[in-house]
């Protein structure tokens, strides 16, 4: 059984103020894992956690990552400009991208983000837009193949869009030595959501033995090694969580069998884990409106794939916890549904669930990543507040809900709209 860490009694005090859906996260569960995290890799002295901000970009959270020594990985200019104004500074910033805009890679550059290079015509791109390539800069590899370790959210390394090949990425240090640049790093990215202890310590030696052939052949020494992100949770609940502390040892041992040998003992790790930080410490809260019998039994909630995707894309599976009948017996199957005009609108198919009557809440479980992020406007849906459970007890709003007058907010056509929106 997968624990809240809400309760009924809290939900129902919460919706006095806040009516659902609503996204809830956890400040207490949040720093708790940022720490044991830092704890994990701290036989690195140079060691950062740069936090996927595409994994959840509401500024209150952001600041609390921060304040536990996080940096931020961002993608866009966006994320750029809300790392930027929260007080991530020059190399606390991790600027991953692809097909990037000119003006993009111009403000990375102008607020010293460290630029980790997708492509090799990249390196010529980013010249003409700056002039001097920055002193720092990091590539991104794609070894290409299949590994045992797979997923369903992203297809194995050599179908991805992602990164350099192996003779690129050689050439690309190459050119970017020539020209002046004098700090080098690395970033690779296998798959996504992995629940091993062993993903990590294997994508590390892979990087390793990469950068000690670097060294050895084009003469450029690695300043850092980003293992980026993949570390997953356990979405369901006959699944074992990842232990960090397990992972961390397993990357040390490979750290100091393959690049303290080779004279780079003192090369700084960089990890990326959006999902693995924030995911537990969120949840979906939704209210159960109505209930359908036809040639299958469904619940119909006030929240849709709007406030959470990832079962509609992907079939990813969510826990559901009733709240209040968390000891009551599962006897009950269930499809739990939106109101989306789409058949993939559906937070559980064929799920086997307490009884649930119209009132109840619904607790959907590991919405803390990739969760409020993902959400969009599809049929007029508006977005959901995101409230934050502090480690006092008290709530605060932290993003109010999007209101109809938001959501017109950008048509500029039609005089009909400003009597809409009154």
């Amino acid at each position: 059984m997968k624990k809240t860490f809400v309760t009924k009694a809290q939900i129902e005090a919460i919706v006095e103020k806040f009516p659902t859906p609503f996204h809830l996260y956890d400040e207490k569960g949040m720093r708790e894992n940022a720490r044991d995290i830092q704890e994990a890799f701290a036989w690195n002295p140079g060691y950062r956690e740069y936090f996927a901000v595409k994994a959840n970009s509401n500024p209150f959270l952001l600041k609390i990552l921060k304040e536990q020594g996080f940096g931020a990985d961002c993608s866009s200019m966006a994320e750029l400009l809300i790392a930027n104004e929260l007080g991530f500074k020059g190399e606390e910033i991790m600027f991953s991208s692809n097909e990037t805009p000119a003006e993009e890679f111009a403000y990375a550059a102008e607020i010293g983000a460290i630029i980790n290079l997708d492509d090799f015509t990249h390196i010529e791109f980013l010249e003409g837009i700056v002039g001097q390539l920055p002193k720092t800069m990091s590539c991104r590899y794609n070894p290409g193949g299949t590994y045992a370790i797979t997923n369903d959210i992203m297809d194995t390394p050599g179908d991805s869009k992602y990164g350099m090949t192996k003779a690129q990425l050689f050439e690309a240090y190459r050119i970017m030595k020539e020209k002046g640049v004098e700090r080098f790093g690395i970033h690779s990215f296998l798959c996504s959501n992995t629940v091993t202890n062993d993903y990590y310590p294997m994508l590390a030696r892979t990087l390793f033995e990469l950068c000690v052939e670097i060294k050895e052949t084009v003469g450029v020494k690695m300043d850092f090694i980003n293992l980026s992100g993949g570390v997953g949770i356990a979405y369901k609940p006959e699944q074992t969580p990842n232990d960090i502390k397990i992972i961390g040892e397993g990357v040390r041992k490979a750290y100091e069998e393959i690049l303290v040998p080779a004279g780079m003992g003192d090369v700084k790790l960089c990890t990326e884990m959006g999902r693995f930080v924030m995911g537990p410490y969120g949840c979906l809260v939704t209210k159960a409106i109505h209930e359908k019998h036809t040639y299958r039994e469904y619940i119909g909630v006030d929240a849709c794939a709007s406030n959470l995707m990832r079962p509609a894309i992907y079939g990813a599976y969510h826990h559901i916890t009733v709240a209040g009948k968390e000891d009551a017996p599962c006897d009950h199957m269930y499809d739990v549904v939106g109101s989306l005009c789409e058949n993939c609108d559906k937070f559980a198919i064929n799920r086997m669930l307490p009884e649930i009557e119209k009132g109840d809440y619904l607790i959907i479980h590991d919405t803390g990543a990739h969760g409020f992020s993902m959400g969009y406007n599809y049929n007029g849906r508006l977005h959901s507040a995101e409230l934050l459970l502090k480690e006092d007890g008290d709530v605060q709003l932290i993003r109010r809900a999007q209101t109809i007058k938001d959501y017109f907010a950008t048509f500029d056509c039609f005089d009909i709209i400003e009597n809409l929106v009154k």
